[in-house]
Order: structure tokens, then C-alpha cells, then sequence
């Protein structure tokens, strides 16, 4: 399964852009400020242009794994080898507050914040465990 998000809509605080899954539009998703880092940057620069917990992750491809969440206290994905970066999940949120870098799935999406986020992760994370046994699934970030 490919996912691909389209980083659309820039603030100083956020990044909003939609996801889609095998090229079907999935959801809008809510993310820190894009500092322009990518994943094909030498470590020493992201690590530079990264600022913790309020910065976007790495443009770029990572595969995806359902795993326990220690911190929520269920599975969810987990975006897999994100330079600079650890434990980048996908999952609801509605501001750039709560996302420490990981991906947040919205119906809907206003200035610097996604709405019916528990929606659209339901309809995310039940495609993605549909196929997690049988399909490698990926994202990419541009």
C-alpha cells in the first residue's frame, strides 16, 4: 500500500497537507512547521535545521509498521527510520500542540488545525491493519 502526502498550506506554526492512498485522497493531515529538511540530507543538517517537537519530519519515503504505542497505550503506525527523529506515529490530534512530529489525520482543516481527527484516523488505521500482514506499506512525504 502507498500513501503520499502533499504538503499543501505553510504557517509558522504548521503544516497542513492531504494524504492520499493508492492515489485516492484520504484525508487532510496536520503536522509541525516544514523547516525544509529532507531525508536525503547528510544527518549533521537535519539535525541542525530540526527544532524538538515543533518541527516537521523529513521529507522523503518510510515504511510504516503497526506497533504498540507505550505512550497511548494502543497500536498505531509508526513511521519507520525518520532521520533525527523517534516514535513518529500517525494519529488523532487537532493542532500543531499535539503533534511532536507525527502525522495527524482530519476530515477536515482550517488554519493550523485539522478537525475530526478520531474520524479520519478510524478510516486510516482500519485500511492500513486491512492489508498489514499482506502488503509492505509506505509513505511519501513531499
Amino acid at each position: 500500500m502507498k500513501l503520499k502526502l502533499i504538503r499543501k498550506t505553510f504557517t509558522e506554526t504548521s503544516t497542513i497537507g492531504e494524504l492520499f492512498i493508492n492515489d485516492q485522497f484520504e484525508c487532510f493531515i496536520l503536522e509541525d512547521k516544514d523547516r525544509g529538511i529532507t531525508q536525503s540530507q547528510p544527518l549533521e543538517v537535519v539535525k541542525e535545521n530540526k527544532k524538538f517537537g515543533i518541527t516537521a519530519i523529513p521529507k522523503g519515503t518510510y515504511e510504516i509498521a503497526i506497533t504498540f504505542s507505550n505512550r497511548f497505550k494502543q497500536y498505531l503506525p509508526l513511521l519507520m527510520n525518520v532521520p533525527a527523529f523517534e516514535g513518529i506515529r500517525i494519529h488523532s490530534g487537532n493542532t500543531a500542540d499535539h503533534t511532536e512530529g507525527c502525522l495527524l489525520p482530519g476530515v477536515t482543516m482550517s488554519r493550523d488545525m485539522v478537525q475530526q481527527s478520531k474520524t479520519a484516523f478510524k478510516k486510516l488505521f482500519t485500511k492500513l491493519k486491512a492489508v498489514e500482514k499482506t502488503e509492505k506499506i509506505t509513505i511519501e512525504i513531499c
